[in-house]
């Protein structure tokens, strides 16, 4: 009779949200410092992300695809593997936290130019067009204060009051 393998992650509790989100952090920093190193990188963010696009996981159909536009395709096609633009706008927003961290200004923290801004808008709306998921702003709710709300609290808090 064999013995299992044991591994760590049967061993040691799962990490907190808070520690797992700081990993990322570090992670994202430390591709971001081995980006930095390659001799034809840009000083630009953008650039950046369209290194990091290669890993994605995301298809994103091309304008000459059959099933651009359609979000459930019946069928595989040879389009690119991309980042989701939700993807990029976290990876953003973990270097601009890095940045800070590491002693950055906000003031000129490169991750918040508004350059970036744009560039994510338009990685979103075009791979909403192609792979036909229709994004819309979420609409904040109104609160309405109800005068039967205020009435009924009071009902709650001392039912034998006649209404």
């Amino acid at each position: 009779m064999m013995s299992p393998q044991w591994t760590l992650k049967m061993i040691l509790p799962a990490a907190p949200p808070a520690i797992i989100a700081d990993e990322k952090r570090e992670r994202d920093w430390n591709t971001f410092g081995q980006y930095l190193k390659k001799p034809e990188a840009t000083s630009f963010i953008v650039s950046v992300q369209l290194y990091l696009d290669q890993f994605g996981k995301t298809k994103v159909h091309l304008h000459g695809c059959v099933f651009f536009g359609q979000p459930d395709p019946p069928a595989p096609c040879t389009c690119p593997l991309r980042q989701a633009w939700g993807s990029l706008d976290a990876l953003i927003g973990r270097l601009r936290a890095a940045y800070e961290e590491h002693g950055g200004s906000p003031e000129t923290n490169p991750f918040g130019n508004g350059a970036i801004r744009v560039y994510l808008r338009e990685v979103k709306d075009s791979q909403a067009k192609a792979r036909g998921i229709p994004y819309k702003k979420k609409k904040k709710k109104k609160r309405i204060n109800h005068p039967l709300k205020a009435h009924d609290e009071l009902l709650i808090k001392n039912p034998k009051q006649p209404a």
